[in-house]
């Protein structure tokens, strides 16, 4: 177990930076809460998350924007998805590439869908750091002051372990159904 800790002292960081380039919050929020614990620096893990953020989305925005053909194989099962973001980003502008970074399923389409069309680089990319660095306060804040209840959560996890894999598993087919039937055809 102290090896454990020992690794995640020393290695946390660099996993929380390489996790946080495509989306992070779970890790981010494992960050919180091993600051809590007193295993990591919640400051240098909002810093560092914030950084990497910035750097995943703004290169998938470059990637959409400058390398469109090799990005095509890749998004051609999620185009629903993907209309569904940029109809998003016309809807609601510029407050998107902040929402995005809170929603789980859309956070790497909407800089696709940007970088597809013909919006500013530069425009996405400042809103992008300042959007980023909000993301990371609010979620790294959050789960650092929430550390005691996850702390508690898990000691009573721990004592019933068939609970977790029912949780996760209700959770992610509740965001497929909901990703589902916001991205089905509707008849008209």
């Amino acid at each position: 177990m102290q090896d454990i800790i020992n690794s995640v002292s020393t290695y946390g960081y660099i996993v929380l930076f390489f996790y946080s380039l495509g989306g992070g919050m779970v890790a981010l929020i494992a960050a919180g809460i091993l600051s809590f614990a007193g295993k990591m620096d919640i400051t240098l893990s909002i810093i560092v998350a914030a950084v990497a953020n910035t750097i995943g989305d703004t290169l998938i925005f470059y990637v959409a924007r400058f390398n469109k053909n090799s990005l095509i194989p890749y998004i051609k099962n999620h185009k629903r998805k993907l209309a569904y973001a940029g109809i998003l980003a016309k809807k609601h502008g510029d407050k998107i590439i902040f929402i995005k970074k809170f929603i789980y399923g859309v956070k790497t389409l909407v800089p696709i869908a940007l970088g597809l069309t013909k919006y500013s680089f530069y425009k996405f990319s400042i809103i992008n750091l300042i959007s980023s660095v909000l993301w990371a306060i609010i979620i790294g804040f959050a789960s650092f002051k929430a550390g005691d209840y996850f702390v508690g959560a898990s000691d009573y996890l721990g004592e019933h372990g068939y609970i977790m894999p029912i949780a996760m598993v209700c959770l992610l087919l509740g965001i497929w159904f909901f990703l589902q039937h916001i991205t089905k055809r509707r008849k008209v």
